[in-house]
């Protein structure tokens, strides 16, 4: 694969508990959003005892659809990608339903420390009171009844991000980190593109070839549309040194012709994630900036 395909074809079933395979199951919260898709999708690992990977947003109907999912069966685990209300605003009504432990990659936490007046607000912002029992790191070994996860740390999208492989299977919970529908959002503080990329790269040399992702449907071919992603990315810097080339010299006039084809709702997330690549642009000396990069900043070419 050279070329970046998206699959949009993805059948959210609300509130129905989808069978992926013997002990998986998915249900799709209904929270769609030019950020979140159709919804996000919350994973039911195992039978009998089972694990619960991101609880979702804070919405009683989708909380109601898990538990009637989980009927006469133990919720022992509720594990997380990262810490976005989208995926974790049902942890509290649900750990109080099941009792369950919570495991995941820490507190909400920027990527680098936000700078004086800097604020990000997002659909899926960040929830700094969520706080694991359990904190997750990179290879630990999460164990259920039939099942084994490996934790395996993907920073970028937000500093705490977690992808999970099932063992024994070519599956891989990629959270936010890579989705068939969509390019990631990476917004500083919260996220960082130099992490994403490389998170990109470790996740290109894993065996798994099929991801199933925080929003719609499954990503197959993986390792390939991994690397189409990263692709995809550089022709972004690319086009962000072309704009810059021209005489462009803020983030909103690059927007509006690098995206002009993007939902202007999208515009706003778009310059947060043309900020991180000019962050990293800045950091290895490609381009300059009149004080540290900000959205509001003058950029030049080094």
């Amino acid at each position: 694969m050279t070329d970046l395909m998206f699959d949009k074809s993805f059948d959210a079933a609300y509130g129905e508990a989808v069978s992926l395979l013997p002990g998986l199951r998915r249900v799709t919260a209904n929270n769609p959003s030019p950020t979140t898709f159709r919804g996000t999708n919350s994973y039911i690992i195992g039978e009998g005892e089972v694990a619960i990977l991101d609880p979702g947003p804070d919405d009683a109907d989708h909380v109601a659809a898990l538990l009637a999912a989980t009927k006469g069966e133990t919720v022992g685990r509720i594990i997380l990608t990262h810490t976005h209300r989208d995926h974790v605003g049902a942890l509290n009504a649900l750990r109080d339903a099941t009792g369950a432990t919570i495991i995941g990659g820490g507190p909400h936490r920027p990527s680098r420390p936000p700078r004086a007046g800097e604020e990000i607000r997002l659909d899926a912002a960040g929830d700094a009171s969520v706080s694991p029992d359990i904190i997750v790191s990179d290879g630990m070994a999460i164990e259920g009844n039939g099942w084994t996860l490996e934790a395996v740390a993907t920073p970028g999208h937000t500093a705490n991000h977690f992808a999970y492989a099932l063992a024994g299977t070519p599956l891989l919970f990629s959270g936010d980190h890579v989705m068939a529908w969509s390019t990631t959002i990476v917004a500083p503080p919260d996220g960082a593109m130099q992490d994403y990329m490389a998170s990109l790269d470790r996740l290109a040399a894993r065996p798994e070839q099929r991801y199933l992702p925080g929003h719609g449907g499954p990503v197959e071919d993986a390792a390939n549309f991994v690397r189409a992603l990263k692709g995809h990315r550089r022709m972004r810097e690319a086009a962000i040194m072309d704009r810059l080339g021209k005489g462009d010299r803020t983030i909103a006039e690059m927007v509006a012709v690098i995206y002009r084809d993007t939902d202007p709702r999208l515009h706003r997330a778009a310059g947060l994630t043309v900020l991180a690549h000019l962050e990293d642009l800045v950091a290895r000396g490609k381009v300059l900036a009149d004080g540290p990069p900000a959205v509001e900043s003058v950029f030049t070419p080094a």
